[in-house]
């Protein structure tokens, strides 16, 4: 392992932040071996990729007999099925009203760039706003998007003019969706006018902003504020989407609706795949050529796709995302702790958050990860201050496994805060 991590420090960036000091060696649903053996319950499913765990049988079969058939041939070049049938259901499911088109890119920030590509072009405006504590993506445009300066932002410098930040409701931290309101009007009385605005981007549940779940008032009133100007409104539902939450898509919570939603991660359990939906009318804006990529929606993605549809149904798992994340809910509620400021979340999109002394505080969210890590349990932090951990599990896990990491997480709280 020394050997190792002597040739990731020589042969790789620094830039490329790596949370574990050790190396993966196989992985099965819920379980990660390292290369000298040691097991890890993951509750961190490669940053929200694997609710149906990792190498489920299924998907490796599915990619499997795809492998024998051929594996790229690029869409816009050479068509499939695969990438018409799994638009199809997408289209079908997609908490969007009226009629609605998809299409498929390979990263979470391909998803969230072309979406406002599209309204860009629908609009024929040059305006976007977004929100303190988002996260859409680490590219040119994505990460000036992104309501989070450091480690996204900082020394890079602006990824494209025309993007402005409001701010999103957060209870704890005193923002109200009052005061969000206040900040769009802000923006557009001192920055921007609202008939430039080509689009509103959000998350439901903000993701590295530390799984901030959006009230409804503030979603209802985003609607009402798009309708307004004719603005497209956009939902990142790349770490929300695919069974997360106990819906197959966040907005389902809502009664709007959006006009584009950004998907990715979980869609392709494991293999790359990306894509947006949305208003048939909007998608079919660009001219042809306008949208695409080499291997945008790649078969071995498409395939996997449609397989982890099946699998969400056929294996109740939004129902097992409800029972597990009120499960843990009620876990962390139980440990009442003073230092834990809030335990939130939908579904199995559940946090806590730590504050010491009134204030928010990293160092006790750092210390429950290591520790954690120690014991063999892979967690992960979020927030704007660092203060948050995050539980990401496969909805697959099994019980008894759930309840092993239950245990070493209420140890290691404890001996974090003491």
């Amino acid at each position: 392992m020394n050997n190792l991590l002597k040739r990731k420090e020589q042969a790789t960036p620094k830039g490329v932040g790596v949370l574990c000091n050790w190396f993966v060696q196989k992985a099965e649903n819920a379980t990660i071996w390292d290369t000298e053996g040691k097991e890890y319950i993951d509750f961190a499913s490669g940053i929200a990729v694997l609710n149906v765990g990792h190498r489920h049988p299924r998907v490796m079969k599915a990619v499997e007999e795809q492998l024998k058939a051929f594996t790229h041939t690029a869409y816009q070049i050479s068509p499939y099925e695969s990438y018409i049938e799994l638009a199809e259901k997408i289209n079908a499911l997609a908490p969007i009203n009226g009629v609605k088109k998809s299409c498929f890119f390979t990263t979470g920030a391909e998803a969230t760039e072309n979406a406002i590509k599209v309204a860009k072009v629908h609009t024929k405006r040059y305006g976007v706003i977004a929100f303190g504590g988002a996260f859409h993506g680490r590219t040119s445009a994505a990460v000036g998007m992104t309501g989070k300066v450091t480690p996204y932002k900082a020394e890079i410098g602006v990824g494209m003019v025309g993007i402005y930040h409001g701010l999103y409701p957060n209870e704890l931290h005193g923002v109200s969706v009052q005061d969000s309101l206040k900040s769009l009007e802000h923006i557009c009385k001192s920055s921007i006018s609202p008939y430039d605005v080509a689009a509103i981007i959000f998350e439901p549940v903000q993701g590295e902003g530390g799984f901030n779940p959006a009230p409804k008032e503030f979603v209802e009133r985003l609607r009402k504020f798009a309708d307004e100007y004719g603005i497209v409104l956009i939902a990142d539902e790349v770490q929300t989407g695919f069974g997360r939450t106990g819906k197959l898509f966040a907005m389902e919570y809502y009664d709007v609706s959006a006009d584009i939603v950004c998907m990715a991660k979980s869609l392709g359990g494991g293999f790359p795949i990306s894509g947006i939906v949305g208003k048939a009318d909007i998608m079919d804006a660009p001219s042809p050529g306008g949208l695409g990529g080499t291997y945008a929606g790649s078969p071995l993605g498409t395939i996997a796709g449609l397989e982890v549809l099946k699998i969400i149904k056929e294996e109740n798992l939004l129902e097992r995302a409800n029972h597990l994340g009120e499960k843990l809910q009620s876990f962390l509620l139980g440990l009442a702790h003073k230092e834990i400021a809030q335990v939130r979340g939908i579904g199995s999109m559940v946090a806590v958050e730590f504050f010491k002394n009134g204030t928010p505080n990293a160092d006790i969210a750092k210390k429950v990860q290591d520790l954690a890590m120690q014991k063999g349990l892979l967690l992960l932090t979020c927030g704007s201050y660092g203060n948050v951990i995050r539980f990401l599990y496969p909805l697959t896990i099994p019980e008894s496994q759930f309840d092993k990491a239950l245990e070493i997480l209420r140890s290691v709280i404890v001996e974090a805060i003491k």
